[in-house]
C-alpha cells in the first residue's frame, strides 16, 4: 500500500525558479547594479557628499523632466517609432506657461496667483497635446516617417520658442506656480504616504497571488514574493527617510510617481497598451489581428504630447524662467533613459519602471560630474558613450532571446 507524501518544494526546484527570474530579468538587475555603482563611485569620489540628502533631495529633483518624457518615449519606441521634439515641446511649452504667468495673467487675474498657476497648467497640457496630435496625424494618417515628422517639429518649436522669447528671458517664479517644482510635502504626510504605499504593495501582492490562483496559474513561493516585496517597501521608507532629513518628499517627485503608475497601468492593462506592445512586435501579425495601427499610434503620439507638456510645466516651474534654450538635449535623455531601462530600438519591448531607472541613471551621472566640475563637453562624451553601450546590450540581448 502506497502513502501518499506532501508535496513539498525542494531547493533544487527554489534554485531552478530563481535561476528563471535572473535569465529572464537579467538587463533589468544590470541597470540597477549600474545604478547602485554609480552612486558608491560619486560618494566615493566626494567624501559622501553625494549621497547626503541635500543632494540626494536634488538628484530626484532634477531626474523629474527627464522621466516624464522618457515615460512617453517608451510607448513611442515600443511601436517602432521615435520623437525627437519632445526636448523643445518641453522647452516651447515652459516659455508659453511663463509668459503667461509674466505678462497675460497679471493683467488679467491680479492677485489670484493659485488661478492664475491653475491655468497656466492647463493650457501647458493642452498645447502639448494639440502639437502631439499634429505630428500624430502626420505620422499615422500621412505615413511619415516618424523621424522626419518630429525632426521637423523640433527645427519648427525652437523657431516658436524665440517668437514667444524675443531673446529675452521670462520669468515664472511666481507663487504657486514655483511650488509646482520646488515644493515639498510636510514630515508627517511623507511618512502618512509612505505607509500608504508600502500596504498597497503588499495588498497588490496578496491579490496577484489570489487572481493567478483563481485563473489556474502556477504560483511562485509566498516567501520569494513576500521577500521581493519587503525589498520595494525598504526602498520607499528609506527614500522618505533620506529626503525628510532635508526638507521632505518633493512635489514633482509625488506627481512623477502618480503620472508613472497611471502610465504603467495603460501600457500592462488596456487594449492601447497591449496593442502597442503588439504593433511593435510584429506590425504585420498586428494588422492582420485586426488591431487599427493607425489610431493607436496616433494615440500614442497624442499621449506624448500630454507628458511632454507636463515636463515643460515642471521645467519652467523649476528652473523658475523660459529661456531661448529651454529643453535643450532634453530629448536625447529621454530616448538613452528609456533604451537604459531596457527599451528596445526595435520596437515591442520596454517598460514604464525601467524608464524611471534609466532617467535617474542619467540625472546621477550629471549630478556627479558636476559635484566634480567635470567640464560639460566631457559630460556628452560620457552620456554618447553610455548610450552606444546600451544599445549594444539591447541588440545582444535581443539576439540571445
Amino acid at each position: 500500500m502506497k502513502v501518499a507524501v506532501p508535496e513539498t518544494k525542494s531547493p533544487d526546484k527554489t534554485s531552478s525558479v530563481l535561476g528563471k527570474m535572473f535569465r529572464q530579468n537579467i538587463q533589468t538587475y544590470a541597470i540597477i547594479l549600474a545604478l547602485i555603482f554609480i552612486w558608491v563611485f560619486f560618494a566615493f569620489l566626494t567624501d559622501g557628499n553625494y549621497l547626503k540628502a541635500q543632494n540626494f533631495s536634488n538628484l530626484f529633483r532634477q531626474m523629474t523632466v527627464t522621466a516624464f518624457l522618457a515615460i512617453g518615449m517608451v510607448l513611442v519606441i515600443v511601436t517602432g517609432n521615435i520623437d525627437l521634439s519632445v526636448g523643445k515641446l518641453a522647452g516651447f511649452v515652459s516659455v508659453v506657461v511663463a509668459y503667461f504667468q509674466a505678462t497675460i495673467w497679471t493683467k488679467v487675474l491680479p492677485e489670484q496667483a493659485l488661478a492664475a498657476a491653475t491655468l497656466s497648467v492647463f493650457i501647458g497640457v493642452a498645447v502639448g497635446a494639440l502639437f502631439g496630435v499634429l505630428q500624430g496625424y502626420i505620422i499615422s494618417f500621412l505615413n511619415v516617417p516618424s523621424f522626419i515628422v518630429t525632426l521637423g517639429g523640433m527645427f519648427i518649436l525652437n523657431g516658436a520658442i524665440l517668437l514667444v522669447t524675443q531673446g529675452k528671458t521670462i520669468p515664472a517664479n511666481q507663487p504657486f506656480f514655483s511650488v509646482i517644482a520646488q515644493g515639498y510635502l510636510p514630515v508627517v504626510a511623507g511618512w502618512v504616504l509612505a505607509l500608504l504605499v508600502v500596504v498597497y504593495l503588499y495588498f497588490n501582492m496578496f491579490r496577484g497571488r489570489q487572481r493567478k490562483r483563481a485563473h489556474g496559474f502556477v504560483l511562485p513561493s509566498v516567501y520569494l514574493d513576500l521577500a521581493m516585496t519587503t525589498f520595494f517597501a525598504i526602498l520607499v521608507a528609506g527614500y522618505v527617510y533620506i529626503v525628510n532629513q532635508y526638507n521632505g518628499v518633493q512635489i514633482p517627485v509625488l506627481l512623477l510617481a502618480i503620472t508613472s503608475v497611471i502610465i504603467s497601468y495603460m501600457a500592462n492593462n488596456t487594449r492601447f497598451g497591449r496593442y502597442a506592445y503588439a504593433i511593435g512586435g510584429n506590425r504585420e501579425a498586428a494588422r492582420l489581428s485586426g488591431i487599427n495601427i493607425r489610431n493607436n499610434i496616433f494615440f500614442v503620439f497624442i499621449l506624448m504630447g500630454v507628458l511632454s507638456g507636463i515636463a515643460g510645466i515642471v521645467l519652467a516651474s523649476y528652473v523658475g524662467y523660459g529661456t531661448i534654450a529651454a529643453g535643450q538635449g532634453y530629448e536625447l535623455d529621454a530616448i538613452a533613459a528609456a533604451i537604459l531601462g531596457g527599451t528596445s530600438t526595435l520596437g515591442g519591448v520596454g517598460t514604464i519602471w525601467g524608464a524611471l531607472i534609466g532617467a535617474l541613471i542619467m540625472s546621477s551621472l550629471s549630478n556627479g560630474l558636476q559635484l566634480l566640475n567635470v567640464a560639460p563637453s566631457w559630460q556628452y562624451l560620457l552620456k554618447g558613450v553610455v548610450l552606444v553601450l546600451a544599445v549594444y546590450a539591447d541588440v545582444t540581448f535581443k539576439k540571445r532571446g
